[in-house]
């Protein structure tokens, strides 16, 4: 029996003052493969869209998708999910209105993966201070992912061709990491990384290496006991349970050690730590994984940009990227027999 063709990605255009429109309008442009039902739909605004590409000079020919639908070549599979005129919003400043629409966008695709109509979502970049303007209750993409699935156990992978990190705590205070810091969360984030890579990547074993907090990862606890106290029991209990866990390694060099091809991914203890070698080696090309959720979302490793937004200067290269990731989790998920 020929296997059910997977329904298309989602692909969420982000807020409308920053640079989301203009990536989800180069990416076509640069995968003119994109047609038919292998093309992403994207869930946005059809107006920002046309009035970003005339005055980019990108090409738009905007298809109204349904599910079920295969484009004709050239065309831009779009499902309006919002109508802002001109005088909404200022390119490159947020306010209410692009943070109810970009709040608007993930809700539309994640309702539609619920569906059955799209395998997984792609999101562009929003601004936690248009949600905010906006009444939004939630800081950005993955608590709203959280709250729509339910989901209580997840974590945030940066993903590159050389090197992926995962997070033990993400936005806080670096003063803050250490008390945040306990076995049990480092604990579950192993078990997510080598989760994710098992079913969402399809490596068979993963080696997981666990970073240490401190500098020399505490020296014999010279420097700070968290690796005798936390990190190391998270990583004993994982080994415990088949997991081919190390460390806690030295911060300076597990990096480099990953890099090379000696670990799949590292659990980084917090945000700087981690996303520092990861955008020193893919600033541009960096995906964003959420872990642990029912469903495959990936985005792009990069902000709203306002700075440059309505300039021309935005690269895709990370969206391109975070396409493709989006399209390899969802081909292992079905192999696995999960979702989709």
């Amino acid at each position: 029996m020929t296997p059910r063709a997977l329904p298309p990605l989602g692909l969420t255009m982000g807020c409308p003052a920053g640079v989301g429109p203009e990536v989800v309008l180069k990416a076509f442009a640069r995968r003119p493969g994109w047609r038919g039902r292998r093309a992403p739909v994207v869930l946005g605004d059809p107006g920002v869209l046309r009035r970003t590409a005339a005055a980019l000079g990108l090409p738009f020919r905007p298809h109204p998708w349904r599910p079920g639908d295969a484009p004709p070549a050239g065309a831009i599979p779009v499902v309006e999910v919002t109508r802002l005129g001109p005088g909404d919003f200022r390119t490159g400043t947020p306010n209410a209105a692009t943070g109810a629409a970009s709040h608007a966008y993930v809700l539309e695709g994640l309702r539609r993966i619920r569906a059955g109509e799209l395998s997984g979502i792609v999101t562009a970049p929003i601004s936690k201070l248009g949600l905010r303007l906006a009444g939004i209750p939630f800081p950005g993409h993955t608590e709203i992912l959280a709250d729509f699935t339910g989901c209580r156990r997840y974590a945030m992978m940066l993903s590159g061709r050389r090197l992926r990190v995962v997070l033990c705590t993400i936005h806080c205070a670096l003063a803050e990491v250490p008390g945040r810091l306990d076995t049990g969360r480092v604990l579950e984030t192993i078990r997510l990384a080598d989760q994710a890579l098992r079913c969402d990547f399809g490596l068979e074993r993963p080696r997981v290496a666990v970073a240490g907090l401190n500098p020399h990862a505490g020296e014999a606890g010279m420097f700070g006991d968290e690796e005798e106290r936390i990190i190391g029991p998270a990583v004993a209990a994982a080994r415990a349970e088949g997991i081919d866990a190390s460390g806690p390694h030295p911060p300076d060099t597990v990096f480099y050690l990953a890099s090379r091809g000696r670990f799949d991914v590292v659990v980084a203890q917090y945000h700087d730590q981690g996303l520092i070698p990861l955008k020193l080696l893919h600033f541009r090309d960096g995906v964003n994984v959420t872990l642990g959720l029912p469903l495959v979302r990936t985005s792009v490793d990069h902000g709203t940009a306002y700075d440059i937004a309505g300039t021309g200067a935005a690269d895709p290269s990370s969206l391109l990227a975070a396409v493709a990731t989006a399209r390899t989790m969802v081909r292992h998920r079905r192999r696995a027999g999960g979702r989709p």
